[in-house]
Order: C-alpha cells, then sequence, then structure tokens
C-alpha cells in the first residue's frame, strides 16, 4: 500500500496504538501536555493536517477531502501493520477521526474526541469559506493572525505550549490552508450519520467553550455506545484539562482493551 502522505511520528514502545489527529491552525504542539502520560500505556500515532506544520500541502483538491483523509490514516495503519487501534480526534480532526471511525469500524478499538462544532454541526457553505479563501489570497500570512483559533489570541495556554503552537502556524502554507477550508471544511460534518457509530466512543468535554454546549445533548442523544467526560477546560479541553484528559483516556482505553 502507498505510504500516507501525512507527518506522523510514532511515540513510546509498548501497548496498543493510538492515532491523535489535531484541529485547524494547530500541529504536532497540541499534544505536548500528554504526550509522555499517554505513552507509558500506548503508543501515540500523532499526525500534521496537510497544510499544517510538517505535512505537505499538494496543489490537488482530492487529497483535502475528508474521505481521502480516511485512506491516509489506513496508509499509516497498514505501514505500522497493526490490525485495530485506537483514534483520537480534536476539534476539526474530530471530524475526520469520527468518519474514519464510521468507515472503518472493523480496524477501530474505540475512539475519543473533544469539543467539535465542525463533527457535529451542518457543513459551512462553500460561499461562507470562498469569502475566507479570498481574504487569504488579498492579505497573506496576515489573515491567519485575524483566525478565532489563532493561538497567540489564547488567554489560558501555558506559555510553552502557547510559544509552539504560535511557531507552527509559521509553517502553515496558505494554499494548503485554503485548500483545507474549501475541500474539508465544507464536507466534513457527520452529523447526519454518526447514529451508525459502532464502536466505544468517549467525548471528552471542555465545559467553557459555550458554542459546543448544545451539541454535547445532540451527541448523547444521537451517538450510541457513548460516554461523556466534562472537564474544567475550554475548546482545547487536552491542554487546559491536561491531567484529567489523560486519566479519561488512560482509563478509557485499558476498560477497552479488558473488555475485548
Amino acid at each position: 500500500m502507498q505510504e500516507s502522505l501525512l507527518y506522523h511520528e510514532v511515540h513510546g514502545s509498548n501497548g496498543p496504538y493510538l492515532l491523535l489527529v489535531h484541529g485547524i491552525m494547530s500541529s504536532r504542539a497540541q499534544w505536548i501536555p500528554n504526550i509522555d502520560f499517554l505513552k507509558t500505556f500506548c503508543r501515540p500515532v500523532i499526525v500534521e493536517l496537510l497544510g499544517h506544520g510538517r505535512s505537505p500541502s499538494p496543489n490537488d483538491s482530492q487529497f483535502y477531502t475528508p474521505d481521502n483523509y480516511c485512506h491516509e490514516f489506513e496508509r499509516i495503519r497498514y505501514k505500522l501493520g497493526v490490525e485495530r487501534w485506537f483514534v483520537c480526534g480534536q476539534s476539526l480532526g474530530a471530524s475526520l477521526t469520527l468518519r474514519y471511525s464510521l468507515n472503518h469500524p472493523k480496524h477501530i478499538i474505540a475512539q475519543i474526541f473533544t469539543n467539535s462544532r465542525s463533527a457535529l454541526s451542518e457543513n459551512t457553505s462553500e460561499d461562507t469559506m470562498k469569502i475566507v479563501v479570498k481574504s487569504i489570497d488579498e492579505k497573506g500570512r496576515k489573515a491567519l493572525d485575524n483566525f478565532p483559533l489563532h493561538p497567540a489570541k489564547s488567554k489560558h495556554l501555558k506559555p510553552e505550549i502557547k510559544k509552539a503552537l504560535v511557531e507552527d502556524v509559521d509553517l502553515i502554507n496558505l494554499r494548503g490552508i485554503s485548500n483545507t477550508m474549501l475541500y474539508m471544511v465544507t464536507r466534513c460534518s457527520v452529523c447526519n450519520i454518526i447514529h451508525k457509530n459502532q464502536v466505544p466512543t468517549l467525548l471528552v468535554v471542555g465545559k467553557f467553550d459555550k458554542q459546543f454546549a448544545h451539541l454535547v445533548k445532540y451527541a448523547e442523544k444521537t451517538i450510541a455506545k457513548l460516554e461523556v467526560k466534562v472537564f474544567e477546560g475550554g475548546h482545547a479541553v487536552n491542554i487546559d484539562a491536561a491531567e484529567q484528559f489523560n486519566n479519561a483516556l488512560q482509563n478509557f482505553i485499558l476498560r477497552c482493551l479488558k473488555e475485548g
């Protein structure tokens, strides 16, 4: 099988593999507060989205579609030589891991995701994204500075994590992020198919993300095999409440392994 385009790195040497997928305008630095703990009981596989971090930015729009990301994840799994693994998505990344689990349930032991409006809301319209992309075309990197999820705008991040995330924003390829918005963000919602979920699922919620609050109820009503943990954090709950997040993943993963 062809090797994945996505930059990825494996941490740890024991336990099941855990695919970790960050959200828009983030990078591998998203997982700095988690990785050392996670690798004590599993093998985290950190990927970076196309146009982000150390991943390439192909011109062909087909590479940015949610279904192609599912193929890329499968290529990584095949390369690792593992039949089944865990997956975890953060924000926009959760829309991809949830779809991947829907498309390939036989290869997923269980899944985790965090606050993700992109996954559980209706898709953003192409017209809206075209306006954003036009701004990027006209203003260049300055347009990224106005993004609500730019890490420099965060008031809660620890200085060393904020510094790493901001530095990785400089690696974002403008054409790559424009293609992400046009061909992934406009197609990434799973709200109309998530009721088909077949695998044990943990939703870790940052309760201070008020825009996601109503979607927690939707998830509880719609997603089979779901359990929910709510912690004192915002949109980036894995960073804001790192200790609780880490412990929740350990308990969930070890329990799922024990239950088969």
